[in-house]
């Protein structure tokens, strides 16, 4: 239904793949983790030494989106999490079955090597309905989840989604049947300003309303409310206003994307740790829209020029998490775990374990 024969599949995954040497100073921890907990706790790993950070009480997954390294894999296993690649593939590449087995194959074979727990599947690329790529795409998920489940035990196979169904940035995905043929899907509940299509104004990136009425539509178009893990962002947007009115609304530079005429790729990401550095020194420190729930500041460049920022912060992101439990979903995660300041400053450790706190519903 979703692809065509397994033959390529079994051709590559056939032989029996090789495992290194174990790097860990315990061999046990080498081992697939199997065991699942109840809620999720999901985080992306982009640079540095910053896991050694992490609340490890309550991380359950970690993904790869940064060079491997092998200590922090023995550190996830020590503690329970499991440590997953990233995957993404561009899709015209992968709608030949051959060329998408091999390409399972070797991700498999790369999971293997280096003692990891599964994949997450990144792929965010555009796609129309009944396409040859549509088709690949959910194809490339079932036969995904079905070699990795097999090759290793207890691993899991993830598929990142946009914040709504409803065809975000064209990204008109067949989702009842990956979200079906997958683990869970982690939802990526910012970037919602990618597509503006209203009057080009600074927003939130995560609108509260907005937010949790994209899990409602994914609920409603009968998907399990277990199958989605909520993504919450550890960053903001930094924008350049071309006029500013006396009640903050901060009007922005028409950048189409999309379809859309207006965008938040007119904005700078900012991390959180860039944001708690500057919100105090700001020109109206930290504001608060209670339409969008969320948190904002402006502040004058050196030019002369008014910017506007938008951002999470916790109290923003545990009114959001506190739907966890009232939609039923799976768990929570972030972009991304190094977002925040990881330093000895005794406010600057309050900020961060705020940061984390604010996941657990």
């Amino acid at each position: 239904m979703y692809g065509c024969t397994l033959r390529g599949l079994l051709l590559f995954l056939g032989a029996s793949l090789c495992w290194g040497d174990c790097p860990c100073s315990d061999p046990a921890l080498c081992q697939p983790i199997q065991d699942t907990r109840d809620f999720e706790v999901y985080v992306f790993y982009v640079r540095g030494k910053n896991w050694k950070n992490y609340d490890w009480d309550h991380v359950t997954t970690v993904a790869l989106f940064a060079p491997y390294d092998p200590e922090l894999m023995c550190f996830a296993h020590s503690k329970g999490a499991r440590f997953v690649l990233k995957g993404d593939v561009p899709l015209k590449d992968i709608v030949d079955c051959n060329a998408r087995a091999a390409w399972i194959a070797e991700k498999v074979e790369l999971a293997k090597a280096q003692y990891m727990d599964g994949i997450n599947l990144d792929i965010e690329q555009p796609v129309l309905d009944g396409t040859a790529e549509y088709h690949a795409l959910t194809a490339l998920v079932k036969e995904t989840t079905e070699a990795f489940h097999r090759e290793i035990p207890g691993s899991q196979v993830t598929f990142d989604v946009a914040w709504s169904p409803n065809c975000i940035d064209v990204r008109c995905y067949n989702y009842t049947a990956i979200a079906e043929l997958c683990d869970f899907l982690f939802v990526m509940s910012y970037d919602e300003q990618s597509q503006i299509w209203t009057e080009c104004i600074a927003g939130a990136n995560a609108p509260f309303n907005q937010t949790i009425n994209g899990y409602e539509q994914f609920v409603n178009i009968g998907i399990d409310s277990k199958k989605l893990v909520m993504g919450v962002p550890w960053y903001g947007y930094d924008y350049t206003c071309l006029n500013i009115t006396e009640d903050n609304e901060c009007r922005i530079e028409k950048k189409p994307f999309r379809g859309a005429e207006c965008s938040d790729a007119v904005g700078t990401q900012v991390p959180y740790r860039t944001i708690m550095k500057q919100v105090n020194d700001s020109l109206t420190g930290r504001l608060w829209d209670d339409v969008q729930k969320a948190p904002f500041y402006n502040y004058k460049d050196t030019k002369g020029n008014i910017h506007q920022v938008w951002y999470d912060d916790p109290q923003s992101i545990s009114l959001k998490a506190a739907y966890i439990k009232k939609l039923g979903l799976r768990g929570i995660g972030m972009w991304n775990g190094d977002l925040l300041d990881y330093s000895d400053d005794p406010i600057v450790r309050q900020q961060t374990a705020a940061m984390w706190k604010a996941l657990l519903p």
